[in-house]
């Protein structure tokens, strides 16, 4: 447990010394929060636009921590032979990538935690006890398939084209699943496609924490559970191919 704890501390530490990575990840999600979620609220009848951009720019940010931290990450820790050397060392595996899936999840934990300051300060958000808590775990948790898709890209994309490609997958699915936009008010040709793209499910997952949609978790859950089976597949297939 020490050498899990240690490589998280330092995985976490790294990453947030590197203020293209904590910037974007975590400035993002603010920034579109005070953008739309708070500029665009209201007391009328329905959710507020505070409370439910809360939620859906959470698992934006939490998203984008896990492509970049994988996808970028493994990418250029692959070129640079940084993978090499740990690979080298007395290492196990199923630390390095553990101390990845976690600080991510903590990410995700500061993600949720600075849009609630906001939410609750400025947005007058107001969640239960309960409600703060089953976000938190669904964020946090919702992150690991997002994690096994981008170590999967993070074999087979090249370092210098990385952060490119993974914005230009990140983005339109964020769009597409429904964060930022409510789903209802997607066009027809989004609504169709929607329940195939993963970020639709960890969003509405995210929602119902909260009481803003009234989906049941059950086949969410099943699909971020699918999602995560074919994202370890095709991390294990492309690493197998880097092996060669």
């Amino acid at each position: 447990m020490r050498l899990y704890a240690l490589e998280t501390r330092y995985e976490f530490l790294k990453l947030i010394r590197q203020p293209h990575y904590s910037l974007g990840t975590i400035g993002f999600p603010l920034m579109f929060y005070v953008l739309f979620g708070l500029s665009l609220n209201h007391g009328g009848q329905g959710p507020k636009a505070s409370e439910y951009l809360l939620a859906s720019y959470a698992v934006f940010g939490c998203v984008t921590a896990a492509l970049f931290a994988f996808g970028v990450g493994v990418s250029t820790e692959r070129a640079s032979g940084w993978m090499l050397l740990k690979r080298a060392a007395p290492l196990p595996t199923t630390v390095y990538l553990a101390s990845k899936v976690l600080t991510c999840m903590l990410f995700g934990g500061v993600i949720v935690s600075l849009l609630g300051v906001l939410g609750v300060t400025v947005g007058g958000v107001h969640f239960s006890v309960t409600q703060w808590a089953s976000l938190f775990a669904a964020v946090m948790a919702g992150c690991i398939p997002f994690c096994l898709i981008g170590l999967a890209l993070g074999y087979v994309i090249p370092p210098a084209g990385a952060p490119g490609i993974v914005n230009l997958l990140n983005l339109p699915l964020a769009f597409a699943g429904g964060l930022w936009l409510p789903y209802e008010m997607l066009p027809r040709f989004f609504q169709a496609i929607a329940p195939f793209v993963p970020q639709y499910h960890f969003g509405r997952l995210a929602l119902g924490t909260v009481g803003l949609v009234a989906d049941p978790i059950a086949p969410h859950i099943a699909a971020l559970a699918v999602f995560a089976v074919l994202g370890f597949v095709a991390a294990a297939l492309a690493f197998r191919r880097s092996e060669h």
